[in-house]
């Protein structure tokens, strides 16, 4: 219950899942540990063209912990790509939706479809699959 009151009032999610976020910088990644809760974020972001970046993992899981610092460098860097993390063991109904068989799995998803996959810790090719499927930033010049 607390991790779901800190994330409505904006707390870190490392507050939420126990890493040792810097307290400084909120992270914008935002943990789900309820099916419903993340049902309800899901069917909002899939109503607009933003990319969302769905990261599988689970705390006992090495390369998850690896690039964990890069996925949230990521997610201030494109602030607008909406980042979602899941924990295989918490939500395994929704970790078997998604065909998750490996982590980190990160699933690239628009509309609320599937447009991209990246299985295992490979930060630049999912930095270079975000950069491809975020929508294009429009000049004003």
């Amino acid at each position: 219950m607390g991790s779901f009151l800190s994330s409505l009032l904006g707390a870190p999610a490392a507050a939420a899942d126990g890493s040792s976020e810097s307290p400084s910088e909120p992270s914008r990644v935002q943990a789900f540990h309820s099916a419903p809760r993340w049902q309800l974020h899901f069917n909002a972001v899939k109503e607009t063209s933003q990319l969302m970046v769905i990261d599988f993992a689970a705390s006992w899981c090495g390369p998850c912990r690896m690039v964990e610092p890069a996925v949230q460098a990521m997610a201030s860097k494109f602030a607008d790509v909406e980042f979602a993390k899941i924990d295989v063991d918490e939500l395994s109904d929704v970790a078997r939706e998604f065909g998750v068989q490996a982590m980190p799995t990160f699933v690239l998803v628009k509309k609320g479809k599937e447009v991209d996959r990246i299985v295992g810790a490979k930060k630049d090719e999912l930095e270079k699959k975000i950069q491809k499927h975020r929508p294009a930033l429009v000049a004003t010049s």
